[in-house]
């Protein structure tokens, strides 16, 4: 079956690639655009078109290996250099000095990343122990997956699996955490679904890195899983690619990695492979 850009998620994004980037930015927080700055705000996106080529007509565990051809070819970022990218990346639209923390919602200045209580850290959305990897540079690094974060609430989130349920999460409202899972605010849903369906498609063992894959459970543990793998399905439908996702994968494709996150461009894709 040929893969059109006229299915009504991928409509969106094609009338989204003929505006700027930079709009308004969701996560949680409205606002204008900020002034564009070097290598954080591309003017506009292009077609992708070409990029997704090799893709073109393909469905399944074949359109799952296309992709992972596409964007296995990457620039890769140290973790030092993870702290400057993310200034740009999850840069606050309505604020150029500010970030927007990913589960919290909190727009906060860009010079209080550290480790302190208050301060940001850097949160791998697909925990670094699942997997084994830690912060070598690749999936330790990959700015895909990789957001600012309150300290506190990164410790909280920890490397649970995402589901359903729990107690509130403090200095991140909307959030939600028990035992062994992590549930986001709803603004983010589909943003944490994409970044780990993301993960499982560029790391499949083939370049020293463990086969990242999902499941539908929780408590993987170091395990190279991630779950659940029902629920992120829904994620990612209930919560559409929004301007400040666009804009994030435009700027790391522009300035850092040179490789997207196809299921920002065509969040069908998610039903088709899984």
């Amino acid at each position: 079956m040929r893969i059109s850009r006229l299915t009504p998620w991928a409509a969106g994004l094609a009338a989204v690639a003929l505006i700027a980037v930079p709009a308004a930015a969701s996560a949680g927080q409205q606002g204008t655009a900020a002034p564009r700055t070097p290598g954080a705000a591309p003017a506009a996106a292009a077609s992708y078109d070409a990029y997704y080529a090799p893709a073109e007509g393909k469905t399944g565990a074949a359109l799952k290996a296309a992709l992972h051809d596409i964007i296995k070819t990457q620039s890769k970022v140290s973790y030092d250099g993870v702290w400057n990218a993310l200034k740009a990346t999850d840069q606050d639209p309505a604020n150029p000095n500010n970030v927007i923390l990913l589960y919290s919602g909190r727009s906060q200045s860009k010079s209080t990343n550290g480790g302190g209580a208050n301060d940001w850290n850097r949160e791998h959305v697909w925990a670094k122990s699942h997997g084994d990897f830690g912060t070598a540079t690749g999936p330790g690094t990959d700015l895909h997956h990789l957001r600012p974060e309150d300290v506190t609430v990164n410790s909280t989130r920890g490397n649970k699996d995402f589901d359903k349920g729990g107690s509130p999460v403090g200095e991140a409202p909307g959030s939600l955490t028990d035992a062994d899972s992590f549930e986001p605010r709803d603004a983010v849903k589909g943003d944490v679904a994409r970044m780990l369906l993301y993960m499982a498609v560029r790391y499949q063992g083939g370049d020293g890195f463990a086969d990242l894959e999902m499941n539908d459970k929780v408590n993987n543990g170091s395990a190279p899983l991630f779950g659940r793998i029902s629920l992120l399905k829904q994620w990612n439908q209930m919560d559409p690619p929004d301007a400040f996702e666009q804009r994030r994968n435009q700027v790391i494709f522009d300035v850092y990695q040179h490789n997207r996150n196809p299921f920002i461009d065509h969040p069908e894709w998610v039903e088709s492979i899984w």
